[in-house]
């Protein structure tokens, strides 16, 4: 067995969580933040059979979708009287970690 933990934009939370209940995945959402936009996320807990992981990430990459985000540019921050130019970074899409699992109990 394994856990596949999958950390997405909250943009494309409830779609995912639908799309992976749909295909009879059990999902546990956890609110989460991130540390360089300080944006809402979500990250999804999935427990499933070895077999079931190929088809859990090609449905994450299904329904989380990158897409382009303006924002004063970082390097600058804290420096006083310095001009913020604004700079296009890539935000959403999904980071997947997937873990063995030793034992899973259902009570």
């Amino acid at each position: 067995m394994k856990l596949v933990l999958a950390v997405v934009n909250n943009d494309d939370s409830a779609i995912l969580s639908s799309a992976l209940t749909k295909e009879g995945f059990s999902t546990t959402k956890l609110a989460t933040t991130g540390g360089f936009l300080r944006a809402g996320n979500t990250t999804f807990l999935i427990g499933v059979e070895d077999d079931k992981v190929d088809a859990v990430i090609d449905i994450i990459s299904k329904y989380s979708r990158q897409r382009t985000q303006t924002m004063p540019d970082p390097s600058v921050y804290g420096m006083g009287m310095y001009t913020n130019y604004p700079v296009e970074i890539k935000i959403g899409g999904a980071t997947v970690f997937v873990v063995d699992v030793e034992k899973f109990v259902k009570l």
